[in-house]
């Protein structure tokens, strides 16, 4: 290429790229507005918590990717009389374009990682527990505790609940009478039985049938059980020999709390060694107890089998 293509080629591209920094602005912009339109226009509190909770950092991380690209297709606007001088400066600035636009869009996505998801925690819990209100009359509607909760939850619901699969919280007109059940995912994972339907199969048992070697893979058997209807299912997993790697599951002291009719609410912090920080709430010790008993860091997040 010759001076002169170079020069109409810089001329091409910096046209091109300035109308694409535009049409990246304008996408990320129409990301977020479709997200806030959907957003308010939902009525009903638990269908927002469902939509903030499933969908907000995921439409944050595209709104910042579309802005990382603007700003990388911005940055290979500049100095352009530079560009003129020689082809190796565009080389350059395209280098320095993408840097900057990669680093942009990681540090996003430390943000919606480590620090956002604390911010949205305190959405979320708004959204959860302000009052419902009875649709035929009006009324507030009262948050049943989980000992009251019961009367109204079938023998699944409770078993979902006593596994920590599945949170419920019923609330009630007490002039009235109405109730109104909400779901809401539960501190810990447990799958959906094909039986009985409810998500009260968890693991409860595993064994190493094959050790793992540097040169073959190892054999895991797992069995799980539904706590509601006792349906059994196994399955034999691979194991990599990476598997050894892991760090070794979080411990436990025996019986960490002493009952104390004077606390409301108790709130567990576990710090896992990547960084993460996961919190959880319990309206009594009992409850924070039995969590405390099953809780498995390397199972918490397992979401099939």
């Amino acid at each position: 290429m010759n001076k002169e293509q170079y020069l109409d080629f810089l001329a091409s591209w910096q046209e091109i790229v300035f109308i694409l920094v535009f049409v990246a602005l304008g996408l990320a912009v129409l990301n977020y507005l479709l997200f806030q339109v959907r957003y308010q226009s939902l009525k009903d509190f638990k269908e927002k918590f469902d939509m903030a909770n499933e969908k907000q950092i995921k439409m944050l991380f595209r709104t910042h990717i579309f802005l990382a690209f603007a700003i990388f297709l911005f940055a290979n606007t500049m100095s352009y009389e530079t560009m003129q001088i020689k082809a190796t400066w565009f080389f350059i600035r395209l280098f320095v374009a993408f840097c900057v636009g990669f680093l942009w869009g990681y540090v996003a996505q430390l943000i919606l990682k480590f620090y956002y998801p604390g911010k949205l925690e305190k959405r979320l819990k708004k959204l959860r527990y302000t009052p419902r209100v009875n649709p035929e009359t009006g009324n507030k509607m009262k948050l049943l505790s989980e000992e009251e909760e019961d009367a109204y939850l079938d023998e699944g619901m409770q078993a979902e609940e006593n596994v920590f699969s599945v949170d419920y919280d019923v609330w009630i007109d007490p002039a009235t009478g109405f109730t109104k059940i909400e779901k809401y995912k539960g501190h810990l994972s447990a799958l959906e039985c094909d039986r009985c339907g409810f998500q009260t199969l968890r693991l409860s048992k595993e064994e190493v049938v094959r050790e793992a070697t540097e040169t073959e893979d190892g054999e895991l058997f797992k069995e799980y059980k539904c706590s509601y209807c006792n349906r059994i299912k196994r399955k034999t997993v691979i194991l990599s020999h990476k598997i050894k790697e892991q760090s070794e599951t979080a411990r436990l002291i025996d019986d960490p709390l002493a009952h104390d009719n004077r606390i409301a609410v108790i709130k567990i912090e576990i710090h896992a060694t990547n960084g993460e920080v996961k919190e959880f709430d319990f309206q009594n010790l009992d409850q924070a107890k039995q969590f405390l008993s099953e809780f498995d860091l390397e199972k918490l997040h397992e979401d099939s089998y």
